[in-house]
């Protein structure tokens, strides 16, 4: 939820806005994204006005408001006041009319006004507004982009993820979030990632202590915010643990409701982790082109089993059979050869 001086405070001097009425009511919650305009409401259709939603008043409402009777044209402005809106804004610089002011005023509906056209302030401010409702949280461990790829590396406190974001850092790779992750999942279903304000381009080293990223590496060392496309969990070798020899079947890892594909990177001494994770990394990219290549050498594999237990078949069988079966075959190639 956001409120109307919320959105004043943020926006206001970058959308031009103005106050001009309705002060009291500045908490007035914003809860959907989707701005409204509400012509159809003044034309007395009200099952079109949706509460605590932004309505938008350019130069059709005003011209149509024009056109009523002044008795009229305050009695439909009254009623869509009466709604549970959030806020009116009265766009390309027109001056709202009187009753406008008046009736926004009586029925504690803030009133804002901008020299933004119509098109431009619904395009900015539902950009704002997807970005702040949207649902958000905090993750422990450190996001990189890896051959441009976002991805979140997470596992027990210690284990190494700070050592190996920089170990890829030093390697020409970024860094965006260390220790904690600010994730949100947008309209569209992808989980974008950032570091905290306070603590944006910083890592903790165990032995060096707190570290800036951009300063000793340089500006294309950082990246401010990258979707999380790749989560890579690092555990702790055990030879009691069964690992995935193969990689035939793909694992997720639930972030905000999203799935994100997840692979698991066992650590132990000698391993290059940062190898390990661009190869993650490449690989991934790879099998979003088509081409997974566990599951095609798992095939290769049967194909090759297959075919070699009809040979051990054919063998076994007595000298009679195996004439028959290599003339059957004879027979099967000279009639492929005629149909070519």
């Amino acid at each position: 939820m956001v409120t109307i001086r919320e959105l004043i405070a943020a926006r206001g001097v970058a959308w031009n806005l103005t106050l001009l009425a309705g002060e009291p009511a500045l908490d007035n919650a914003i809860s959907i994204p989707r701005i409204q305009k509400p012509g159809l409401a003044f034309a007395g259709y009200l099952p079109q006005i949706h509460p605590e939603r932004v309505q938008v008043v350019g130069n059709t409402e005003l011209g149509y408001l024009r056109t009523l009777a002044p008795a009229d044209a305050r009695q439909a402005v009254a009623r869509v006041c009466r709604q549970r809106i959030a806020c009116f804004v009265v766009t390309n610089g027109a001056a709202p009319p009187t009753y406008l002011v008046e009736l926004a005023a009586r029925h504690k509906v803030p009133l804002l006004a901008t020299t933004l056209s119509s098109s431009e302030l619904i395009r900015s401010i539902t950009t704002w507004l997807e970005e702040r409702l949207a649902p958000h949280g905090l993750l422990h461990g450190v996001l990189v982009e890896v051959h441009g790829l976002g991805v979140l590396l997470f596992g027990k406190s210690g284990i190494g993820k700070s050592e190996a974001a920089l170990d890829l850092v030093s390697r020409g790779h970024r860094v965006v979030a260390d220790d904690v992750v600010e994730v949100r999942r947008t309209a569209a279903g992808r989980v974008m990632g950032c570091g905290a304000e306070l603590i944006r381009h910083h890592m903790e080293i165990r032995g060096l202590g707190i570290i800036n990223v951009q300063d000793l590496f340089g500006i294309l060392a950082t990246l401010r915010e990258k979707e999380v496309q790749l989560a890579a969990e690092m555990i702790e070798w055990s030879s009691d643990e069964v690992a995935d020899r193969l990689g035939l079947e793909d694992e997720t890892h639930e972030i905000l409701g999203v799935r994100v594909p997840k692979v698991r990177i066992p650590i132990r001494p000698g391993r290059s982790v940062a190898t390990l994770i661009e190869v993650a990394a490449r690989n991934h990219v790879l099998k979003g082109l088509g081409r997974h290549t566990a599951r095609e050498f798992a095939a290769r594999l049967d194909d090759e089993i297959a075919r070699r237990r009809g040979i051990v078949m054919v063998t076994n069988r007595p000298p009679d059979d195996r004439r028959r079966v290599r003339g059957a075959a004879g027979r099967r190639g000279r009639t492929d050869e005629r149909s070519r």
